[in-house]
């Protein structure tokens, strides 16, 4: 079976130990969001794919009512977890709508060129106070793999937003500021 990214962001929260839909969610919302998000319209039917090829296997686990069922990794889902993390990364995709905002923002005024910098600036400064507070539930483990992506998450957000501010000054200068 070839591995969708859903299905390796699956088999990997599931390395963590057995989780129903609904934690695997929650993980990815606490951990991976910040660069490889999921919803539940793709967990689920990732779920019953991974099953199907055998990959996990899922018991009933009803709790205060609820039906649920909890996932596990088997045999076959760890090998393939594995075979996937011993290869180089085949993916690199940037989805950012600020950037694509300034890719397209000759129309606007230059403070409206500007601004659209500065939005960015604050978007990923409220990025880096949202992994911050990740970082103090979290704790600092220096050997901790998910901490260092942590750190990158924090840093490259730092620097984007220092870059948007730089820039959009930088801009002002040129374009808009009043020439005397």
């Amino acid at each position: 079976m070839e591995l969708g990214p859903t299905g390796k962001a699956i088999l990997g929260t599931l390395s963590f130990g057995p989780k129903t839909g609904y934690e695997i969610k929650s993980m990815v919302d606490r951990s991976t969001r910040f660069f490889w998000a999921a919803s539940y319209g793709q967990i689920y039917p990732e779920l019953r794919r991974l099953a199907d090829a055998g990959l996990i296997e899922g018991t009933d686990a009803p709790q205060g009512g609820r039906q649920r069922k909890e996932y596990r990794l088997t045999g076959a889902g760890h090998e393939a977890l594995l075979r996937w993390l011993d290869s180089p990364p085949e993916t690199y995709e940037m989805r950012h709508e600020g950037m694509l905002k300034v890719f397209f923002a000759g129309g606007l005024e230059p403070a409206g060129q500007v601004q659209r910098l500065r939005d960015m600036a604050e978007q990923h400064r409220r990025k880096v106070s949202a992994l911050r507070e990740v970082e103090e539930a979290a704790g600092k483990s220096p050997d901790s793999l998910p901490y260092l992506v942590l750190r990158f998450g924090i840093e490259s957000n730092e620097w984007i937003a220092d870059w948007c501010e730089r820039e959009a000054a930088a801009r002002w200068n040129r374009v808009a500021a009043p020439r005397t």
